[in-house]
């Protein structure tokens, strides 16, 4: 299977531009959904279309249309390769702090904040939000600078105030990353990203970033909020429920193509993440499907 580890996406806006705005309205076999994450926050409107959504450990189908808010650094895969003929695909994607360090922890921005915070589970939202913003965000598009700043600002504080929605990703599954640390961070995301289904040391890893064990596992830990071993075995658990949802392979091969060099700590990690066994995943992977 191709395209199955989460790739770190660099999003470029347009030059004068700190948001990036994209409309795709045609069936565009050409952009193959692919699983990825980045630091920047992203907003996506599918009118009229059908498929999957994989966010984070998540995984459902939708029919028609979806509104969705995926926060910082949360693996997921493209839309666009499955609309119709007929549908839409709108997305915004921005940076959390794109208006300054402080202007989201103003007094009046703080049910914003509360939303980015919510938005690292990912944010279904209902049809009563879709319908009322749905038509706004496939307009963003033709409006250009302040303007758009002006309209995205209200779309989030509509998004903030809504309480028709679902958490997809419950448990939590993002990579916390500091701007100033990106760097580094990018090299042990990729060196994880190429080599997590085999065992890596600490040596190894720290020393890719010329840093002693100790400094690189304080490092870690403050950047991430989690440790290395923690966040390579998320890692596997998060390659393994694709595998499981998308692939015939016996769990007992997923589990050692992931990584896991032993079946019951596969078991038992997988069920601490998910809170159900692999088996039980996948059979209900399957009658989703159905």
């Amino acid at each position: 299977m191709k395209n199955v580890k989460p790739t770190l996406e660099k999003i470029s806006p347009d030059f004068g531009s700190s948001i990036l705005v994209k409309k795709h309205t045609e069936f565009l076999k050409q952009i193959k959904a692919f699983w990825h994450f980045h630091p920047e926050i992203e907003l996506v409107y599918v009118n009229k279309g059908k498929g999957k959504r994989h966010i984070g450990n998540h995984l459902s189908y939708f029919n028609n249309s979806q509104l969705l808010l995926i926060g910082s650094n949360l693996p997921h895969n493209g839309f666009t390769d499955r609309l119709t003929t007929n549908g839409s695909e709108s997305s915004i994607q921005f940076k959390p702090d794109f208006l300054g360090k402080e202007f989201f922890e103003t007094p009046e921005m703080k049910p914003i904040s509360i939303l980015f915070e919510k938005a690292k589970k990912g944010i279904l939202f209902g049809v009563k939000t879709k319908q009322k913003l749905g038509p706004k965000i496939e307009k963003i598009s033709e409006k250009k600078g302040f303007k758009q700043i002006l309209i995205l600002l209200e779309i989030l504080h509509t998004l903030s105030k809504s309480e028709d929605y679902t958490l997809l990703n419950a448990d939590g599954f993002a990579f916390e990353t500091q701007p100033q640390d990106s760097s580094k961070i990018d090299i042990i995301f990729k060196h994880i990203n190429d080599n997590f289904n085999q065992h890596i040391s600490l040596d190894e890893i720290a020393g890719l970033v010329s840093m002693t064990v100790p400094a690189f596992c304080r490092f870690f830990k403050k950047t991430t909020g989690k440790t290395f071993t923690k966040l390579v075995n998320e890692y596997r658990v998060v390659h393994a429920t694709k595998l499981l949802s998308e692939s015939k392979t016996s769990i007992t091969d997923i589990c050692f193509e992931c990584g896991f060099n032993n079946f019951s700590h596969f078991n038992k990690l997988f069920k601490e993440f998910t809170g159900k066994s692999a088996s039980k995943y996948r059979s209900e992977m399957l009658s989703l499907v159905q």
